[in-house]
Order: C-alpha cells, then sequence, then structure tokens
C-alpha cells in the first residue's frame, strides 16, 4: 500500500512538472529574443513617438488625473483586482530610465518586463504585439525625452491566486502568443493601415468584445462587442448595424466622429469620449480616413429579431410623464432631438441596444461628448442621479425603449440598481 501511495505521489510530481515545462514552453513560444539596435533619438524620431503614443492613447491609463503626464498612478479595475499603471517617465530608480530600446519593445512584444516578469494582459500587449518595432522605439526615443518623474509606482492590488507568477503564465500559455503584423496583398494600402491601428496600436478591441471568465477576449480581430468588466458600460458591436457597425456610413461621418465626438450619425459617450479626447482626435486625416475604411469593411452581422417584452401600461404612463417633465425640452415631445444640439432618442441604436447599461449610466451620470478642435463646446446633459429613484428611472427608460419605432426590453429597477451599483 505504501509503495501505491508513494507511486502517486511521485506520478504526481512528474506530472506537475511536466505541465510546469509545458506552460513554461508555450509562454516563451515564438518569442523574440533580446536583440539590441540602433535607436534614432532625434526631434524627428521623438516627434514621430509622441504621435504614436498618442494614437495608442497610452497617457489614458499612464496618467493619473491631474498628475504628471506618464508618470503612472492610475488604477485600472479589472474583476480580479485593481492594477496600477507604471512610471513611463524616464525616471532611473521609479521609470523606464533605465530601460534599453530592446526591454522596452520585448515590454510591448511579448510582455514581459525589464527583468522578464510577465506582465498583466490589463496592459494590451496582445494588441501592441502587432506593433512594428520601428514604432515601438519611436514611442521609446519619446518617452525618453519627457522630464523623469520620481513618482514611485504602487502595488497592483489582486485576489489569490490572481497575484501569482504561475496563475498568469497559465493564462498566457491558453491565451497569448507573440505576433506580428501581416498586411492583406489582397486590400489596398488605406485598409492594411486601418487595420494595424485599429488591430494593433489602437487596440479596440480591448474594449469592444466580450471576455470568458479568464478575461481573455477571442482575439485582435473580435469586435463584437461586450461589456467592460466592472464599469459596467457596454462597448457595441462594431460589426452589427443594430449596435456600432458604420459599414453604411460615408466615410467623412467616421472621420468626424473619430475626430471632434459628434457627426450626423451620432456622437460618443461614456468611455469612448476619453479615447477621442486623449487620442484619435489628434491623429492625422490620413490615418482617421484608414481607420473608416477598415471599419466600414469589416462583415456586419445578420439583423437580429428578439423576443421584446413590452413594460405594462402603468410603467409606460408614468414614464411618460418623467420624460415630458424631464426630458422633452430638449429631446423633443417626440424624441426627434435637435439637430446637431441633441440627439434623437427615437429609432437611436444606443436606446435600443439589447443591454440598457449605457442609458443608466448616461441618465444618472449625464455625459458630454469631447470637447475637440473641432467641437469646443459640446451640448451635453445633466446627472439625473439625484432627481430620479430607481423606480423612475427604469419607469423613464422602458418608456424611452418602446416608443416612437423603438423596440426594446423593458429596465427593471434591478437592471438600475446592478448597473447604477456597476457589478
Amino acid at each position: 500500500m505504501k509503495r501505491g501511495i508513494v507511486a502517486t505521489l511521485l506520478g504526481v510530481i512528474v506530472l506537475g512538472v511536466l505541465l510546469t515545462g509545458l506552460v513554461h514552453v508555450l509562454n516563451r513560444r515564438d518569442e523574440d529574443p533580446l536583440t539590441s539596435a540602433t535607436v534614432a533619438m532625434d526631434a524627428a524620431a521623438i516627434e514621430r513617438g509622441a504621435y504614436l503614443a498618442r494614437a495608442g492613447n497610452c497617457m489614458g491609463c499612464h496618467t493619473l488625473r491631474g498628475g504628471t503626464p506618464y508618470a503612472g498612478g492610475r488604477g485600472v479595475p479589472t474583476p480580479f483586482g485593481t492594477i496600477y499603471a507604471p512610471n513611463l517617465t524616464p525616471d532611473r530608480e521609479h521609470g523606464i530610465g533605465a530601460w534599453t530600446a530592446a526591454e522596452f519593445w520585448r515590454a510591448l512584444h511579448n510582455g514581459r518586463g525589464r527583468d522578464g516578469r510577465l506582465l498583466y494582459p490589463a496592459f494590451p500587449y496582445p494588441n501592441y504585439t502587432r506593433m512594428t518595432r520601428a514604432d515601438a522605439d519611436a514611442i521609446y526615443a519619446y518617452l525618453m525625452s519627457l522630464p523623469p518623474s520620481p513618482q514611485a509606482d504602487l502595488p497592483d492590488s489582486l485576489r489569490f491566486p490572481f497575484d501569482r507568477q504561475a496563475a498568469l503564465a497559465v493564462w498566457r500559455a491558453l491565451y497569448f502568443s507573440p505576433a506580428r503584423y501581416a498586411a492583406d496583398e489582397r486590400k489596398p494600402a488605406d485598409w492594411n493601415r486601418g487595420a494595424y491601428l485599429v488591430e494593433g496600436l489602437g487596440h479596440c478591441n480591448a474594449c469592444h468584445s466580450a471576455r470568458n471568465a479568464f478575461g481573455a477576449t477571442s482575439g485582435p480581430f473580435d469586435l463584437a462587442g461586450g461589456l467592460i468588466p466592472v464599469q459596467n458600460w457596454y462597448a457595441p458591436s462594431l460589426a452589427s448595424a443594430q449596435e456600432a457597425g458604420v459599414a453604411d456610413w460615408d466615410t467623412r461621418h467616421v472621420v468626424d466622429l473619430l475626430k471632434t465626438g459628434v457627426s450626423p450619425r451620432g456622437a460618443v459617450m461614456g468611455p469612448m469620449v476619453e479615447v477621442v479626447g486623449g487620442s484619435t482626435q489628434y491623429l492625422s486625416d490620413t490615418d482617421l480616413r484608414a481607420m473608416a475604411v477598415y471599419l466600414k469593411s469589416l462583415p456586419q452581422a445578420p439583423a437580429v429579431t428578439v423576443d421584446v417584452k413590452p413594460p405594462r401600461g402603468a410603467t409606460l404612463a408614468a414614464g411618460e410623464r418623467l420624460y415630458a417633465k424631464h426630458c422633452a425640452a430638449c429631446h423633443g415631445d417626440r424624441g426627434e432631438g435637435a439637430p446637431g444640439i441633441y440627439p434623437a432618442l427615437a429609432g437611436s441604436r444606443a436606446v435600443n441596444l439589447q443591454s440598457p447599461a449605457n442609458l443608466v449610466h448616461l441618465v444618472l451620470e449625464g455625459g458630454f461628448p469631447p470637447s475637440t478642435t473641432g467641437n469646443s463646446r459640446p451640448f451635453g446633459m445633466p446627472p439625473f442621479a439625484p432627481v430620479l429613484n430607481d423606480d423612475e428611472l427604469a419607469q423613464l427608460l422602458s418608456f424611452l425603449r418602446s416608443s416612437w419605432g423603438n423596440r426594446a426590453d423593458e429596465v427593471t429597477s434591478f437592471d438600475v440598481e446592478r448597473y447604477r451599483n456597476a457589478r
């Protein structure tokens, strides 16, 4: 019997060793060796790096609100805990001043820190891995030109076992392999440039895709929409005309939306405000047009007809009264809106989304499109959280989603409470 127990233990140990070795091998697959290269650090390289850093919206995560640009400290909430963005200024002790360009490239391409430790994918290296070495070197040159900040990094606050490198190694073995962007020779140059920006540097699918229980997306091509973890904003599908697809939009209107935050076809709200305000408004019209060309080319999912649960008559009547009191002055008696000022609610894709998450957030918290050069004084909506309780907001939204041709499910007070508390 003792021999059987010993044999079992030895078998478990051997299996553990084999699995550990397999995980290690999988975490090294397709990794480029850490090779040095001559990196241009002149004014042209720095200017290009600044542009690329904007395109990747690096400052959005690596700058605390009101803090030193790129000095880190901003928390990125995840279902597994909070990850704090590190200092990217050239401070040698607290930033990346001691990093080489090769080590910086390895972080972007392989998802490894300077010491070789695995990085958490809240840093979107599953997308950045597709970035070219030349672009990574330009961003490195720009970051090295910044004033150094002595701001120390904050320790991540992750639950066990997600705070362990072993758990991260298993995740990477399952869901990550370094890649390179390969141009599709069958497509024109602007399509390929747009694909590179959307799939890689712009990491659009970091929001616009669903995630599994382990926080992984199905890949950089997945733009089919999903609920942003913890924040409970729904990033609509870019591959569906019923959500946020732009296949039937004029190219100029897509460019306008990314450049100014508003267009004749809609306006950005929620987390997308920060993307336009901090990133896409600074891109060249050539790059924005390339992104538009790529986004317009995405195969669109067929329209889906769903069984809608209509609200009861009493709910509709209460919602209509609330709309007349709080909303009609701006959005019109029949939800027609005011062109160029207040969006129409009749026929709005945002109103008809299957998930009411965004509507709950917008009405409770209010919102403005981003202030941009092309729309420096945007019209917005005040927050109604101090005015409407959960039952009233549910009644109002149920009315909106079943009036003027809109056809979407009733919103319950439970839905409002859920999204109000972001869980």
